[in-house]
């Protein structure tokens, strides 16, 4: 979000200075050199519907570099693995009787056909999925789901939120009985290169390992901000840290904007890479229901992206607060790669080749019913001040395309604010 608000501000004809505190660009896109494969250290596709994504990868010259490829999704429930994604495999799930997937089907379809998402926005996901799929459905296919992915707060979730999710996979095919997801050609980070060349070639000017310590404001407008303990002044600042960071870094906000920021609660996540000598499965993605396995699912990332190897992402999302997430690297790879054996027998000890775990504290915000009303408006009460993350694009989840969607809006608010009063953010 903060390069493609670069990109744009600089085309708009601002000078731009980017402070990024990590040692390379790109935020969650961006790659690491994983025994000498570039690859991110966070799982990312492309969806048909990610239409910001293309848009700018048109800008860039880059828009050849998007790939589709049929996938798969599969489900791992006690000990079994079953096909999963199209009107023949719920046809042959065993696990439901035919009233259910009659429901569950026609739930799905008619999402999938949903134009309007605010008559979800006060609705529980819990609910929503009991009403239309009924309760079996709903404990067997999306209960310990939540329970692993949100924890404390699994019964408290937006519907509208978990919708666009199901929209954005379920339109992204190329028949009713096939999936087809996409990538771009060397990964994420080939935007993330593309889009630092533009900035550059522009003028933009980008500091690495540069940590803001504040954002500084005097009589109601920013003024800059402080870097190294250096003041440096700005007639605007865009920031795309992650809400929990918000109130200690622009002390100038009222006490009341900072308990808006303040009141967004956020899952982290532990996310454990594997390098496999031999498939675990043939999908994409494969949901997990199993008393013994305690992930929601794994991503089968090489079954999208093809590499020598076999490439594997295991997510733990959980809170901070969990005892399992100060638990060191080793210990969630022995984990993960044990519960990868547990799906697939004849993964042996030797198919392990390479692991990497990377760890955020705010990966996920919590949207619980009526979340909308909770967002802090992005133009803050702070004159030149804008402010969004993440838990800005819903009810859209995390992803690139919401975040060069919402970069693009923040640089052309920067000459004019009624770009929100438009988006009603």
């Amino acid at each position: 979000m903060g390069l493609a608000a670069a990109h744009h501000a600089l085309e708009a004809g601002h000078e731009v200075t980017i402070f990024e505190a990590d040692r390379v660009a790109g935020g969650m896109a961006a790659h690491f050199d994983f025994g000498g494969l570039s690859i991110e250290r966070f799982y990312h596709f492309v969806c048909k519907a990610d239409r910001p994504t293309f848009e700018l990868m048109e800008e860039l010259g880059i828009a050849d570099r998007i790939v589709w490829r049929k996938t798969s999704m599969g489900y791992f429930i006690d000990g079994k693995h079953h096909r999963w994604g199209d009107p023949l495999a719920l046809l042959a799930f065993p696990r439901l009787g035919l009233i259910s997937k009659i429901r569950y089907g026609l739930h799905m379809f008619l999402s999938t056909r949903r134009t309007d998402w605010s008559p979800l926005e006060n609705v529980n996901a819990l609910d929503w999925f009991r009403k239309w799929q009924g309760e079996r459905a709903y404990d067997l296919l999306w209960k310990r789901l939540f329970d692993l992915k949100f924890f404390e707060f699994a019964d408290s979730i937006s519907a509208a939120w978990i919708w666009t999710r199901i929209k954005r996979v379920g339109t992204s095919r190329a028949s009713i009985f096939q999936e087809e997801l996409g990538y771009i050609d060397g990964g994420s980070q080939t935007l993330v290169d593309a889009l630092v060349e533009a900035i550059t070639k522009r003028g933009g000017t980008l500091k690495l390992g540069a940590r803001v310590s504040e954002v500084t404001t005097e009589n109601g407008r920013v003024t800059g901000l402080v870097v190294a303990g250096t003041a440096q002044d700005f007639d605007a600042v865009i920031a795309t840290v992650p809400t929990p960071f918000v109130s200690g870094l622009v002390p100038g906000l009222s006490p009341e904007a900072k308990a808006r920021y303040d009141a967004i609660r956020n899952i982290g996540i532990v996310c454990v890479l594997l390098k496999l000598a031999r498939p675990v499965t043939g999908h994409f993605w494969l949901n997990v229901n199993d008393a013994t396995i305690d992930i929601p699912g794994i991503v089968e990332f090489s079954n999208l992206r093809k590499f020598p190897d076999t490439i594997v992402y295991v997510p733990y999302y959980m809170p901070q607060t969990h005892p399992k997430f100060g638990r060191s690297s080793e210990e969630f790879v022995a984990e993960a790669f044990g519960y990868l054996r547990k799906l697939n027998p004849a993964l042996q000890p030797g198919d392990l080749l390479a692991s990497q775990v990377g760890r955020l504290k705010h990966a996920q915000p919590v949207c619980e019913p009526g979340f909308l009303a909770k967002i802090p408006k992005v133009q803050t009460e702070i004159q030149g001040l804008q402010i969004a993350d993440t838990c800005f694009y819903y009810p859209e989840d995390r992803g690139i395309s919401e975040s060069v969607r919402y970069g693009k809006l923040m640089a052309q608010a920067v000459a004019d604010p009624g770009v929100w009063r438009a988006e009603n953010r």
